[in-house]
């Protein structure tokens, strides 16, 4: 598994990526529901932060796919 200071710098990355060609998905980045805590002091663990980029890249795969598939069209 990757480190703290791994997943922090690929989040940060992924979120670089998405506000530069994806401006329209950054509204849902704080929408996601990894994004939102279930209790009032949550752990940030590195199972939190790998499933955050999961997400995120996630996101962005199927998106740039749907684009694609618009754009052929």
């Amino acid at each position: 598994m990757k480190t703290e200071e791994e997943l922090n710098r690929d989040i940060l990355k992924i979120t670089l990526v998405i506000q530069e060609n994806y401006p329209e998905l950054s509204k849902y980045i704080g929408e996601m529901p990894v994004t939102i805590p279930d209790c009032s002091h949550p752990d940030i663990n590195l199972k939190n932060l790998d499933e955050y980029y999961q997400s995120l890249f996630e996101l962005v795969k199927k998106y740039s796919v749907n684009e694609k598939l618009v754009q052929n069209n």
